[in-house]
């Protein structure tokens, strides 16, 4: 993807951030269409849903079909300091991954005690997404968020806010860089096996193989952007 469009989707973003914290929308607030901001911001509609999934998944906006799509009861508490901490933009490929290692296999216990059907309905759903996906875009939009959705079946804040922030810093050029070189299509079928068998074992409360799982597919992602 150009860096110039890169660029353009966090600029979109961003400024429908600072909206929210700005409460220049407020809670209940009915927000443009895609199609207003697809002619705006000049983004393609299929880029501002993507953009849009994302703020819904983070509880920022809800939407109603039929109706159309409002700020979130919450989102401008959510968006305080405390709850959207800055991302250190020098972290590297190597120290996220390192960090994803000890994290994420480390809160499997907490998300099989707590995890709901609703959430496994999420992570089903972005485990279809991504499959789906016809861009390695849109691929690595909805395998970072089936990340972010099996942290919040933890149901522990302060958990939600660092994954939250990881998938921050995968949005890193470094980070976009390296998984456009190594997620090859034969590559990505394998992710997409592993991340399937992962929420399987999650949905059966099998803690030792979710925790293997979780583990593994981590070491596959790590072989496969970094060489080791």
């Amino acid at each position: 993807m150009p860096e110039q469009f890169t660029d353009s989707i966090a600029l979109f973003e961003e400024s429908l951030l600072d909206n929210l914290r700005t409460s220049k929308w407020r809670a209940g607030h009915r927000i443009p269409t895609e199609r207003d901001f697809s002619t705006t911001s000049g983004l393609s509609r299929s880029t501002i849903r993507r953009v849009l999934a994302g703020l819904k998944a983070r509880g920022l906006i809800t939407q109603t079909v039929g109706s159309g799509t409002y700020v979130s009861s919450n989102a401008q508490h959510m968006l305080s300091p405390a709850k959207e901490p800055a991302i250190a933009h020098g972290t590297s490929p190597a120290e996220l991954m390192g960090a994803r290692l000890v994290l994420e296999p480390a809160i499997i216990e907490m998300v099989i005690a707590h995890a709901n059907s609703g959430d496994f309905l999420r992570m089903e759903d972005c485990c279809t997404r991504a499959e789906a996906a016809t861009t390695l875009e849109d691929f690595e939009h909805w395998d970072s968020m089936l990340h972010e959705v099996i942290a919040d079946a933890a149901h522990n804040t302060f958990i939600t806010s660092v994954f939250r922030l990881m998938n921050q810093a995968r949005s890193e050029a470094e980070w976009g860089m390296l998984k456009r070189r190594s997620a090859t299509p034969e590559r990505r079928l394998v992710y997409q096996h592993e991340h399937r068998a992962l929420v399987s074992a999650l949905k059966q409360r099998d803690t030792v193989q979710a925790k293997a799982l979780s583990t593994a597919h981590l070491v596959h992602v790590r072989q496969n952007m970094l060489g080791y």
